[in-house]
């Protein structure tokens, strides 16, 4: 799979405005009113990360969810990881 450039991660980023550069990764915290809630949202990330085949680190603490975003086998960002950002905006929903 191929890389995106750095212009190409800028306009995606624009697209997906709570998200973050860190390096070779794109992230985002989410702030949960408990902890089931919290939890409740990472089940929802988890089944579209099944369906498309590509898998967030998770970092869960207590009502707080950080999701990083890379493509490993490819040694950075690619439109897998900006596609499912998307995804995870689109359908697992804002914080509750």
């Amino acid at each position: 799979m191929k890389l995106l450039s750095d212009d190409d991660i800028r306009v995606r980023l624009a697209a997906l405005p709570d998200w973050t550069r860190d390096g070779n990764a794109i992230r985002r915290s989410y702030k949960f009113d408990s902890f089931a809630s919290a939890i409740a949202f990472v089940n929802r990330v988890a089944e579209l990360a099944e369906a498309a085949d590509h898998h967030p680190d998770i970092d869960i603490r207590y009502n707080r969810v950080e999701v990083l975003l890379s493509t490993h086998s490819a040694g950075g960002l690619t439109t897998r990881d900006t596609n499912l950002a998307s995804g995870i905006e689109e359908t697992a929903g804002p914080p509750t």
